[in-house]
């Protein structure tokens, strides 16, 4: 079992969407990713959920996996979930996962839990 977390200030998010707009958002966000994520808490959230996937793997954001190799999506019931693109998949092998966000306060927060 693996576990990763990650936190950010969501006001480094805003700050980066009104100094770079809708390109920030393009840097790690796929484009259904940008369409479920309207605001700031939610995009900080994505951010912190692919930071912490990546750490949960052992490496990080980088050349072995990068932000759209991860795709955050929701279940049927809204919960949020995360695939591996074609890509990497086979270097990050895994049975299950559990992904959690959270927003408050001023921050986001993910934690990860991967079965090996």
């Amino acid at each position: 079992m693996k576990i990763g977390t990650d936190i950010i200030a969501i006001n480094r998010i805003e700050s980066a969407i009104e100094k770079f707009g809708d390109s920030f958002k393009q840097r790690f966000l796929c484009e259904d990713e940008i369409k479920f994520a309207k605001k700031s808490a939610s995009i900080a959230g994505l951010w912190a959920a692919k930071e912490a996937i990546s750490k949960a793997f052992g490496c990080g954001i980088g050349g072995e996996l990068g932000f759209y190799d991860i795709i955050i999506s929701k279940n049927s019931k809204g919960a949020p979930r995360f695939e591996l693109s074609e890509k990497v998949a086979p270097n990050f092998p895994h049975t299950n996962s559990s992904l959690s966000i959270s927003h408050d306060g001023g921050f986001a927060i993910a934690v990860v839990v991967i079965g090996e």
